[in-house]
């Protein structure tokens, strides 16, 4: 086999199995078997290197995962979020790029904290930010990592994720955060108000509804997805702790489904959160909703 005639019968296998971009996830799959960036991949190619049969039956197997709608992170143990190389896997919720957006907001209000009097000490300022669910530690090591001069906490209560979540934190090193194992409604009680942002990306799917990709219906944790009856449930809980944890003035952030913005207001609104305002993602769906304490 040659890398050329590989990676058209992945293509090829991926395409039919409704992977929507087959080119982008074979290259990814033979990279992660051979060690390469797509770059590397992609130059293989071109000049049509051959390959050995035991990275050929790899890269098969691998294939044959994927257009199974195994999730392409579970395949290869790495999910990207913005500047951050996670792993992941089963029993965790594999970061998507839209969260990527929720995460920005947070960041920018995070770095956008000064103290009060003096504008010209807000780099050496230490303000604080918790993430309500962090699953794993996608949006909570964005945070400490882009804002390094801030404080950051995560907090999860799903075993399963936690594992996930711990060896991330331990892989990106963040010295300016720490991970907690606590339910979100009971998180952080000796530190009530002393938080200038928290953000969640909660579980926010109505029982009822199903999810289209088989990738996230058959294999991202149920606990990571379904919020109740309306979907709100766990937005409740989030709305509650984050006015107990938040300073007057705080951010809150919330990630969460496209035709939930209006509920989601009027349920922030009636917490006595003010300034509510819906965000569109890239896509122009709406993603997130911030309020001011």
């Amino acid at each position: 086999m040659t890398v050329r005639s590989l990676f058209q019968r992945a293509v090829d296998i991926l395409a039919a199995s409704g992977i929507a971009d087959p080119q982008v996830d074979a290259e990814l799959l033979i990279g992660h078997v051979l060690g390469a960036s797509r770059g590397r991949v992609q130059s293989l190619t071109v000049t049509d290197a051959p390959i050995g049969p035991e990275e050929t039956l790899a890269i098969v197997e691998a294939v044959e995962r994927r257009a199974a709608r195994e999730p392409l992170q579970h395949i290869t143990g790495t999910a990207f979020f913005r500047s951050l190389e996670l792993s992941v896997g089963p029993g965790v919720f594999v970061p998507r790029p839209e969260t990527e957006f929720v995460a920005g907001l947070a960041i920018d209000a995070l770095r956008a904290v000064v103290p009060a009097g003096d504008p010209l000490l807000a780099e050496e300022a230490e303000p604080a930010a918790v993430d309500l669910g962090t699953g794993s530690g996608a949006i909570a090591l964005a945070l400490a990592t882009e804002v390094p001069h801030a404080r950051v906490v995560a907090v999860e209560n799903s075993t399963a994720a936690f594992i996930w979540a711990k060896e991330n934190f331990r892989r990106v090193g963040a010295p300016n955060s720490r991970l907690i194992f606590i339910d979100l409604a009971d998180a952080l009680p000796e530190e009530g108000g002393r938080f200038d942002v928290v953000v969640s990306n909660p579980p926010y799917i109505p029982l009822g509804a199903i999810p289209r990709d088989p990738e996230v219906r058959l294999h991202d944790p149920e606990h990571a997805l379904y919020g109740g009856e309306d979907g709100l449930d766990v937005v409740r809980s989030v709305s509650q702790t984050a006015a107990r944890l938040t300073r007057p003035g705080g951010t809150l952030v919330i990630e969460h489904g496209e035709l939930q913005g209006a509920d989601i207001r009027a349920l922030l609104e009636a917490d006595g959160w003010r300034a509510t305002a819906t965000h569109r993602d890239l896509t122009g769906r709406d993603r997130a909703t911030t309020a001011l304490r």
